[in-house]
């Protein structure tokens, strides 16, 4: 584990791990999530979508990691362009709050999927964005693009540069909940 991840503290040791979302470092900061099968067309298509704003409307924090575990807590913004991607890992996913558009379901608090490794899969977050617990079988693990051309990205960065100005202004869902 890196430096910013999760310091066991004397009550690891006797079974138990308290974390907080407040101080959770962030998946980036961790490096648990790897990019797999890098091409120079995929590199400079991400990197026309963070020029774009992709950084700004996703927030994804490590709560807990170690081997053969981990739990991300992640809040996508409304209109995300999560790109159709894989891990090499199992996935499970819980709405905590929120909404997104999988397919032709729209799930809200309390609903989830699983996705096993290798599924390709990309959701919509709805019009108040949506947070979900992700929790896969690893600890480390990779996201595939399969958006490999230039193109394909520049079509995500439009998107972005679309709901960018909305997103300055959004909350977490779960900030309404109270």
């Amino acid at each position: 584990m890196s430096d910013t991840s999760v310091t066991p503290t004397p009550a690891a040791n006797a079974g138990y791990q308290i974390f907080r979302t407040s101080t959770a470092p962030s998946l980036d900061e961790t490096a648990h999530m790897e990019v797999a099968d890098m091409t120079p067309d995929l590199e400079a298509g991400i990197g026309v979508a963070l020029e774009a704003g992709f950084a700004e409307g996703n927030v994804v924090k490590t709560l807990f990691s170690q081997p053969g575990f981990s739990l991300t807590h992640a809040w996508f913004k409304s209109g995300f362009p999560l790109p159709l991607h894989t891990h090499n890992v199992d996935c499970l996913y819980y709405i905590v709050a929120g909404s997104l558009q999988l397919g032709a379901d729209t799930l809200g608090p309390g609903d989830g999927f699983f996705l096993g490794a290798g599924k390709a899969y990309r959701y919509t977050p709805g019009p108040e964005g949506v947070e979900v617990l992700e929790f896969r079988t690893e600890e480390d693990f990779d996201i595939k693009f399969l958006a490999k051309t230039l193109p394909a990205w520049q079509k995500i960065a439009g998107t972005i540069a679309d709901r960018r100005p909305a997103w300055a202004a959004e909350s977490p869902p779960s900030s309404k909940l109270a």
